[in-house]
Order: structure tokens, then C-alpha cells, then sequence
């Protein structure tokens, strides 16, 4: 039986040919409308309604790879659809090209069928977002997966961390020392070094833990266990052995060492070869890296009550004593021991040496009872733990915090209204600083992103964050990272055979540039922006061959992530587009001859790329909109023929978690953060129309969802609520709840993953100040609540591509009827103007603005000409 359906197009003559991917066109036929049409080709000479009927004999439109696609190859705006969809009930309706295709038993008008589809009232998934009201935590908290996180203490520069697990959900609570992503090995094996603890009466039918960061920042984890009327109140941290902790004493780890423990490592010959000379010293230094822990049991009941503690042991496969040999613990001094007589931990029940392994202990009530116990990050002699033993857990509690505020210092000084936002932004930055490993006080640093050793692609976030809250001289330390490790060649590869990170590391560079203006900087490294855009640019000539001309000519070839996807891939090209117009902007002043050269070939390459997705919006299926409404929904690579969860041509597409990953993880929105495509350009309203809809839960990504670049684009666009809506379940969903740790993945997969943690940080940047142009736009996305009666934003030295900026809101709205807002810039680029966004809780207008011009329809105020000092008053 033969297909038959109906193109209709609302006007406009259109003219062009129809093609086939599989099956035969038995006719076309002019049914409405005037024109020529033989098999294939059709011309209509009607400037109104003109209607196409096509006959298909042997299509395929089975379920599975392969099917039948039409592609309608008009001169102006072409299409395709997948055969199989057409049906009366639900036709193709592209509005935005004024064409429809349905059966052709459907005798209605093109208007006809519009007014039916519009008059059903039904909306898209970010129609439905913009009508709501406004996503907030508690929602978002409420409808999202509630994930815990190992906690990793470290002392930042350091490679020798711990992860610390302490919950109810396990037989144990765990302490694993980590040389970055790599495991410590108990002595003489192959074995992982993990200790296992217990405090408590065991695990029971309630889950009564709590965690918390120190003041919500700090890197010192405290908790809380209930156990009947025992109260257990844990803190634990990482702090030196013999020194104390300060700027002037932390060492670190040389970079290269710290790099090659990262997973995914991937050196050059001569790097390797440094990496082993390097690695005895750093391997055996004399001074180990400390967890301290306290545990202080509180009797809390009016009658005496027991507690009970186990001292850290070695755990291994099938519970035995210690992989590969045996332990013993020593009563009198409360050190723990493997064969070889060195010491893994130290303990003490209250401020003695703890008298046996397991003990349990009666508490008077209101009193309390003190355990503690110190593990070095590997085992010691009898003598240092002689000494180890004898430190006080108070003073090295109180160095630490000290440590770790100094460092606070430094940074972009925030205070925001909802305290959980502000201590999450505050404790990422430390959680990228924990593992930033390098030599103090100068010298490359690597940022390394969890487990993984650092990528210029998910390292960009991480360094873009130091760079936009302050942290100028650790950014430009990071960079030297990719500088250092860049190939003769110019090629800058890292990590696991992703091909994308000399574009991501040159833009990367080009920011810290737009931030610090160190022209001294690019000087000393013009050579290696050169040598990685030349680079680039002979990749690209390699792909300039007249087979790819509608298969992506001109772009670069190779996988941007995991998945071994060796094509030309627009996420690869528009990095290589960004970081070649980013080399350029910075040789400007230092090579004018090569700025030039590189930002003319950088114009060519994204000329090439706009080509393919025009190309791609023609040949790609289109997929059905929530309001009745179909969109091409674009593959992340040239040579595709639609998004790849569709399942067109590849049999399997299903990957780390999701069958949408490779559309919406790595996919070709990235082109409009990578200044490819316009964010308000019709391919990129379809792209965020066609992601929303297919691929997002709750405005979401799916499985590793800060990968998708989406919450950036609604800014650009103005979508406030959708990307308030994606940023409060992001984090509610991925995040640590209580410590604010991010996981890679929703499978518990990859913890401390600060690649997502550096795009949360980016987010938050964007939501409180993002530059457009010449023109600094402040609180664009920040949440309507933040404007109650008496809530306050301050925000002193933020980091802008205009040097620091400092602004303050305050909300009167109650009392007074008004918004107040002061903003001061002292830089010698400050830009030209500057646009707030002052929204109304309760989302009135103002009647009265003071200091700038009053834009109803975005509730900001733009004040032009500024001239660095700027105080704004809305009364409403």
C-alpha cells in the first residue's frame, strides 16, 4: 500500500524538489494553487494557498533505523519529516516557514488547521515554565533526587586528600586517603587503603544523620548522629602533620605528579620522563597530610546512658582484618599498626590513649565523652606517631579555619538573600581549591575536575569561576597548565583522547585576558596562541575536500567526549572558532599581523559551520512541540541526519545514562555560547525549543546535566523563569543538600566533581552580573524573591571583563514602596552602561525611577554614559 500525504504551504510561490531517503515517488500533484510540477520538482506560481499531494510506494515506516525521510528541498526555507509521523490528527505544522504537512485525506486549509492546533491553547514546555510561577528551592527540592556525597578534606595544592563517608545507610562510615583520583594501597598490596568506623549503637530503622559544612563554607565537615538520648557531634578536617597550616608552610604537589594521578591521564614522552624524576621526592616527603577527627558523645537523657566507638581499621574484601596481613591495636597508646610496625591512626578517648578497639563508655547525664583519632595519608613510624598523638585537635581546628578564611579574603565578597545559594557559591570555590594541585607559592597548577585530571573543556568553567570571583593569580597559574603541557606541534591534549581542548583552552585564556588585561602575559605566551591556533587551522585544511560539502566541510574532526564519536562535531568546531577569535582579540596589541591573520581564518571557519547547520536545520527530521508546533531538532555533528536519539542511522545511541546524551550533553547549543549562532536567531529558538521538550526534565539535562549549556542561553535570550527554573533543580538534584558537593553523575557515579561544580559557579556569576557587549548587566536572573521587604544584595569586587565592580541592593517595598541600589566602578574600563534588574516581589511596576531610564517589560533600569558611580531608586 502507497503513502500519501499533503504539503501545505500558507503563500509565498514556493518552488524546489522533493527527496527521498528510502522508497519511490510514484507522483506529485499540484492540487491547490497554480504552477509546474513533474516527479520530483515543483514550482508554484501562486502567491497564496498552494497544496502538493505526494504518492511514496515501498517507504519505510516501521518502527526502528532507516525510515523513510522527505526531505521538501525548497529554495527558501527546506525541511524534512520522517514519513512514518504524518497523521491528520497531529499534522507537521511549521508556522515559521508557513507550511504544513499532513494526510491526505485532510481536506482543510492551511488556515483551517492553524486555527485548530492555536485554538487547542496547549504550550510548549518553556511556555508552560514562563505561565507558572516562579521555580523556587523548596519546589525544586520537593520534586528532584536527594543525593549524598563523600566529602574530600584537603589542604588545596596538596594531591594527598581523603574522601569521608559518614552514613546511616551503611554498615560503616569510611575514610579513604586519595593521591588525587588514585588510591593509597595498603603496604605490600595491590589493595585500596579504606578504614572503616563506627560510633553509635549501629544502624537502625531511622536515619539520623546530619552534615554540614563549617559555617556552610569551610572545608571542615561537622555532623550529627541521634541515638537514643546519646547525641554524637563529629568534626572532621585535613591539616598538616607536624607544621602548622599556613600559606607560608603549605608545599603542595608538583603539577605534573598531581596530573598523571588524575584518571584519564594522557603525556608526551618528554612529559612522562619528567614526571618520573619528579615523583620520589614528591612520594616521600617527611611530612604526611592529617585527617583529624573528634566525635564527642553528649548524654542528653536525665539517666546515665552508654556510648559507643570503634576505632578506624583496615577494611578489605569479605571483612577480613587488614588486606595482605594483620593489624594490631596497642591499648597503651592507642596506636593501630600494620606488620610492618608503622602507624595508620591514632586515637584518644578523652584526651587519653583510647584503652581498646571497641569500646563503650557510660555517660552521666548533660556530660560528655571525647573521642578522637588523627590518620596520617600513609602510615608512619612509631616515633612521628609519638608525635602525631600529642597534638591538640582544638589548635589544629583553629589553624585550619584560619587557613581557609585567609583564603576567603581574596574573593569576590557576596551576600545574597537566600544563604544557601550564598554558601554554595562561597564553598565551591574552596571545593575547586581542594583539588588545584601545584607547587606553592608560583608555578603551574593543574585543575583537576574530580577524579579526572584537568581538560580544557571541563576545566573552563573552573578557571573562569576563579578568574570571575577574584582569584586573578590562581586562574592565570591554571592556564599554565595547558601552556606547559602543549604539545611541539601546538596541540593541547590532556586527557582521555578528547579532541576539543585547544579551542576550550584558548578561550579559556582569552577570558582570563578579558578579565586582567596582563599584556605582559600574552607576550611572554604569544608563541603558544600561534602555535595552537596554526594548529587548528591545518586540522581544518585537512577537512576542506569537496566530498564533505554538505557533510561538514572545512570543520575539525574527532570526539568531544566519551563516546568514540570521530566526527565533525559543532561542539569541537565552535570551540576552535572561540579560542582563535579569543587568540586573536589577545595578540591584537602584540602581533598585530597575526591577530589579524587568525581572526580572518576564525571568521572562515565559522562562516563553514553556520553552512552545516543551515544544512542540518534542512535535512533534519522534525520532532513535534508541545503547542502543536514541529522543529528540526538538530544532531550534534555535520554529517548526521537529525538528532541522535531519534535512532535515524545509528543502532545503538544509549550512553552514560541517557539515550539523549550526545544531543543534549555535547550537542550543537554550545554554538550559541560559542558565539557561532545569535541566541535569537531562529536555529537557536529551535534548538532550545526542540531540547526543552525532547531532553529535559524539569528544564534539565539528563544523567550529567551541567554539560548542557542551556541555562547560559536563557539569559542571553531573557528567559528568566526557564533558567531559574533549570539552575534550583540542577542544583537540588546533583548537589549535596547538606554539604554541597556535586556529583558527575545522577548515578553516584564520580563524586567532588567540580567541572559541574565550576558551571554552577558560572550560573550564579551570570545570574548576579554578565557583560554584553560594552554594557554590564547586573542581577539579570536573580529570583523575585530576592526582593522581599528588608532583603538585601551586596556584592564588593566582583570580577568583570570592566576590572571589579561593587554593587548593593536593598528592598523596602513594604514600608517605603521602594527598591534602592547603589553600583560603583573605579576601573579605568568601565563600561559604557550599565543595566540592573530590580523585580518586584509581587511583580508590580515601577511609577517613579531615579538615576537611569525604566524598562517595564524586563523590570531594569539602563543608566548610560555611566560614569563609574551610579544610585538608583524605584518606588512603586
Amino acid at each position: 500500500m502507497n503513502n500519501k500525504v499533503s504539503i501545505i504551504w500558507r503563500s509565498g510561490k514556493p518552488q524546489g524538489a522533493i527527496e527521498l531517503s528510502s522508497g519511490q515517488l510514484v507522483s506529485s500533484m499540484i492540487s491547490s494553487g497554480e504552477g509546474a510540477v513533474d516527479k520530483a520538482s515543483f514550482a508554484f506560481s501562486s502567491a497564496h494557498e498552494c497544496r502538493l499531494d505526494l504518492e511514496i510506494a515501498n517507504a519505510n515506516i516501521s518502527y526502528g533505523s532507516y525510515p523513510t525521510m522527505v526531505k521538501v528541498d525548497t529554495a527558501k526555507n527546506p525541511f524534512t519529516f520522517m514519513l512514518r509521523d504524518i497523521c491528520m490528527d497531529y499534522p507537521v505544522y511549521i508556522p515559521e516557514y508557513g507550511v504544513i504537512v499532513t494526510s491526505d485525506e485532510d481536506k482543510r486549509t492551511y488556515d483551517d488547521i492553524s486555527k485548530y492546533i492555536n485554538g487547542k491553547g496547549l504550550q510548549t514546555k518553556l511556555q508552560r515554565i514562563d505561565s507558572e510561577p516562579e521555580e523556587n528551592w523548596e519546589q525544586a527540592a520537593d520534586n528532584t533526587r536527594k543525593l549524598r556525597c563523600p566529602t574530600w578534606l584537603g589542604l588545596s595544592r596538596d594531591m594527598r586528600i581523603f574522601e569521608v563517608t559518614y552514613n546511616n545507610q551503611q554498615m560503616w562510615h569510611f575514610i579513604q586517603p586519595r593521591n588525587h583520583g588514585m588510591d593509597v594501597l595498603y603496604p605490600g598490596t595491590s589493595i585500596p587503603m579504606l578504614y572503616k568506623f563506627m560510633f553509635g549503637r549501629g544502624v537502625g530503622c531511622s536515619e539520623n544523620i546530619t552534615r554540614r559544612l563549617e559555617d556552610g563554607i569551610y572545608p571542615i565537615l561537622h555532623g550529627e548522629v541521634k541515638d537514643g538520648g546519646i547525641s554524637y557531634n563529629f568534626i572532621s578536617f585535613a591539616g598538616l602533620e607536624k607544621t602548622p597550616l599556613t600559606a607560608e608552610t603549605l608545599r603542595g604537589t608538583h603539577f605534573l605528579v598531581a596530573d598523571r594521578h588524575g584518571h584519564g591521564n594522557m603525556m608526551t614522552d618528554s612529559q612522562l620522563k619528567q614526571y618520573e624524576q619528579l615523583l620520589p621526592e614528591e612520594m616521600n616527603r617527611d611530612e604526611e597530610t592529617v585527617l583529624y577527627t573528634r566525635i564527642e558523645a553528649v548524654n542528653t537523657d536525665p539517666i546515665p546512658r552508654y556510648a559507643w566507638f570503634k576505632a578506624p581499621v583496615p577494611y578489605g574484601p569479605h571483612e577480613i582484618p587488614a588486606p595482605g596481613g594483620i593489624y594490631e591495636f596497642n591499648g597503651d597508646t592507642g596506636f593501630s599498626s600494620f606488620e610492618d610496625g608503622k602507624i595508620f591512626v591514632a586515637a584518644k578517648l578523652n584526651n587519653k590513649p583510647l584503652p581498646k578497639e571497641e569500646v563503650a563508655v557510660l555517660i552521666m547525664p548533660g556530660e560528655t565523652a571525647v573521642f578522637e583519632f588523627y590518620i596520617p595519608h600513609k602510615p608512619i613510624s612509631a616515633d612521628r606517631a609519638a608525635q602525631l598523638i600529642n597534638n591538640v585537635f582544638e589548635d589544629k581546628h583553629k589553624e585550619c579555619r584560619l587557613f581557609w578564611e585567609e583564603k576567603q579574603r581574596s574573593a569576590t565578597k557576596i551576600n545574597l538573600p537566600e544563604k544557601r545559594i550564598e554558601e554554595m557559591i562561597k564553598a565551591g570555590l574552596y571545593h575547586l581549591d581542594i583539588i588545584t594541585f601545584g607547587l606553592e607559592p608560583d608555578g603551574s597548577t593543574a585543575p583537576t575536575i574530580g577524579l579526572y585530571c584537568s581538560i580544557g573543556s571541563e576545566s573552563s568553567p573552573i578557571i573562569q569561576s576563579m578568574d570571575s570571583f577574584g582569584w586573578h593569580k590562581l586562574a592565570e597559574r591554571s592556564l599554565g597548565y595547558f601552556i606547559e603541557k602543549q604539545h611541539e606541534d601546538g596541540f593541547i591534549q590532556n586527557f582521555g583522547g578528547y579532541m576539543l581542548e585547544t579551542g576550550a583552552a584558548l578561550w579559556s585564556m582569552g577570558e582570563h585576558y578579558r578579565y586582567t588585561r596582563n599584556i605582559e602575559w600574552v607576550r611572554k605566551h604569544q608563541s603558544n596562541f600561534i602555535k595552537a591556533c596554526d594548529y587548528m587551522l591545518a586540522w581544518r585544511d585537512r577537512n576542506k575536500k569537496e566530498e564533505l560539502r554538505g557533510r561538514g566541510y572545512g570543520m575539525l574532526d574527532g570526539k568531544v567526549a566519551d563516546p568514540e564519536d570521530p566526527y565533525r562535531a559543532f561542539m569541537l568546531n565552535g570551540y576552535a572558532y572561540l579560542g582563535m577569535i579569543r587568540a586573536a582579540e589577545m595578540l591584537a596589541d602584540v602581533n598585530p599581523n597575526e591577530s589579524k591573520r587568525i581572526a580572518e581564518e576564525a571568521v572562515d571557519l565559522k562562516n563553514d559551520i553556520r553552512t552545516a547547520i543551515y544544512q542540518c536545520l534542512a535535512k533534519s527530521p522534525v520532532i513535534p512541540l508541545g503547542d502543536g508546533r514541529w522543529c528540526p531538532a538538530l544532531p550534534p555533528w555535520a554529517e548526521a541526519r537529525g538528532a541522535i536519539s531519534l535512532l535515524i542511522d545509528e543502532n545503538r545511541c544509549y550512553t552514560h545514562g541517557a539515550f539523549t546524551g550526545r544531543d543534549s550533553l555535547t550537542g550543537t547549543h554550545y554554538l550559541i555560547l560559542q558565539e557561532v549562532l545569535d541566541p535569537n536567531e531562529q536555529a537557536a529558538e529551535w534548538l532550545m525549543e526542540s531540547l526543552a521538550e525532547m531532553m529535559y526534565v524539569r528544564n534539565v539535562a539528563l544523567s550529567q546535566p551541567y554539560y548542557s549549556i542551556h541555562p547560559y542561553i536563557h539569559i542571553r535570550r531573557g528567559e528568566v523563569k526557564a533558567f531559574i527554573k533549570a539552575y534550583y533543580n540542577g542544583i537540588s538534584g546533583l548537589a549535596d543538600r547538606e554539604t554541597y558537593t556535586f556529583w558527575e553523575h545522577y548515578m553516584h557515579h564520580s563524586p567532588h566533581k567540580t567541572h559541574e561544580e565550576g558551571w554552577f559557579l558560572m550560573q550564579s556569576r551570570w545570574m548576579l552580573y554578565i557583560e554584553d557587549g560594552k554594557k554590564l548587566n547586573l542581577l539579570s536572573a536573580i529570583p523575585r524573591a530576592w526582593m522581599e521587604q528588608g532583603k538585601c544584595i551586596n556584592i564588593e569586587n566582583a570580577a568583570t571583563y570592566f576590572g571589579d565592580v561593587s554593587f548593593s541592593v536593598v528592598s523596602d517595598v513594604e514600608n517605603n514602596n521602594r527598591i534602592t541600589a547603589h553600583v560603583c566602578c573605579s576601573s579605568d574600563r568601565k563600561p559604557e552602561s550599565v543595566e540592573i534588574r530590580l523585580p518586584h516581589p509581587q511583580n508590580r511596576r515601577a511609577i517613579k525611577v531615579t538615576g537611569g531610564t525604566y524598562n517595564k517589560s524586563n523590570e531594569s533600569v539602563l543608566i548610560g554614559n555611566f560614569n563609574g558611580d551610579a544610585h538608583i531608586i524605584l518606588e512603586f
